[in-house]
């Protein structure tokens, strides 16, 4: 069997569903074929073990993407049709989705898709109009309702697209998972990140991993930990790991709530430094209500380090609140005192943090033998 992969996005440009379609890449090669669809992105390709198959592509004025054009590349489409693929699975409904999509109607090929995203906040966000809305979420409707099956990410996720988005398609969760592993010496870990970031030994540390914009509500986190020093939070830090557009406007706020000695600003980060601050942290900090299902917070858990979400987060549909993770009231205010109340709680935060890693870490390893099992029962049946 020879499976393609089709994605809106690639490296250098790092996300959560090139993560996720990475991830599947590198371990369905034990099990079959495999080809990743994606936009040319004009830097030098990541080496990775599979095959690769890049169309022309223009970068957004306004952001870290580039918009594929699949269509307008002969040399891209003649790839396409010699590849002799046998499934397709798409992990966007733009673009590359569609031309994966029309691929697979036109050979008579099974097709499956990831739901990823609540595009509905993007199209609100950047369309303004209610009616632009409805025409794309009509649109991306159409390429979800034609595929054989889709995966939700979550029993959340699965419930919006149903509910309201109008999904009829089959619908199944296929969970995320990460490839991190837990640190061997989390005494040295920690020491390690205390020396390179300056950290104090005895510091309370938080964390977010991620793009530095405020879509993900970052700015929330910096004025919910302003509050949370006002009412007594004391020798803390908030580690921000990762790179986006929003880092100068982030900066500003720290410094306007007085918080510049607090938060340090990490930069992006190689995997085992990225495990080792995961594991130094107490509490992985992620109120984002734009997430369907993030990576980070897999990735919290393999160290044992709760998430504290908020109400109405999509993302928290896997957590059990106090159990395996925290979810407080939508309120800088509320944020605050959540953190404040886990923190003094030192028993019931260590039972979090062991079933946070008990119930929430998930390898690739175990996802992707259920993905490919899944793919043989959808060719089977095409």
């Amino acid at each position: 069997m020879k499976v393609g992969l089709f994605i809106d996005t690639w490296y250098p440009m790092v996300d959560g569903v090139i993560k996720v379609v990475d991830n599947y890449a590198r371990r369905l090669v034990k099990y079959c074929d495999v080809v990743v669809f994606c936009p040319d992105t004009g830097q030098a390709n990541k080496e990775v073990p599979y095959q690769v198959e890049q169309c022309s592509s223009f970068p957004f004025l306004t952001n870290d993407y580039s918009v594929p054009l699949s269509a307008l590349d002969p040399v891209f489409d003649a790839k396409l049709l010699r590849s002799g693929i046998d499934l397709v699975h798409i992990h966007s409904p733009f673009t590359m989705g569609m031309t994966g999509l029309a691929y697979a109607k036109v050979h008579g090929l099974p097709v499956v898709a990831t739901l990823h995203s609540q595009y509905r906040q993007d199209f609100e966000q950047n369309l303004h109009f209610k009616l632009s809305t409805h025409i794309a979420m009509d649109g991306i409707m159409r390429v979800f309702n034609a595929c054989d099956e889709c995966w939700a990410v979550n029993g959340g996720i699965q419930e919006l697209y149903q509910r309201e988005y109008g999904l009829t398609a089959p619908c199944k969760v296929r969970l995320n998972a990460t490839d991190h592993v837990p640190v061997p010496d989390p005494a040295a870990a920690a020491g390690e990140v205390n020396e390179r970031y300056g950290i104090p030994a005895d510091a309370t540390v938080f964390l977010f991993v991620g793009r530095i914009n405020f879509i993900k509500n970052i700015d929330f986190t910096v004025r919910a930990l302003a509050r949370a020093k006002v009412l007594g939070l004391r020798n803390f830090r908030m580690l921000f790991a990762g790179k986006g557009q929003d880092e100068e406007k982030l900066a500003a706020l720290v410094q306007e709530l007085g918080l510049t000695e607090e938060v340090v600003m990490c930069g992006l980060t190689d995997k085992p430094m990225l495990e080792k601050l995961y594991s130094r942290a107490s509490l992985f900090l992620f109120p984002s209500l734009y997430d369907a299902n993030s990576l980070v917070q897999i990735e919290a858990a393999c160290q044992g380090t709760p998430t504290v979400f908020l109400e109405g987060a999509r993302t928290a549909a896997t957590v059990t609140p106090g159990v395996n993770g925290y979810v407080s009231p939508a309120s800088e205010d509320a944020y605050a005192h959540t953190i404040l109340d886990i923190l003094a709680d030192k028993n019931g935060y260590a039972r979090v943090c062991a079933a946070a890693r008990r119930e929430l870490y998930l390898t690739w390893d175990d996802v992707v033998r259920d993905v490919h099992t899944d793919y043989l029962r959808l060719c089977a049946h095409s």
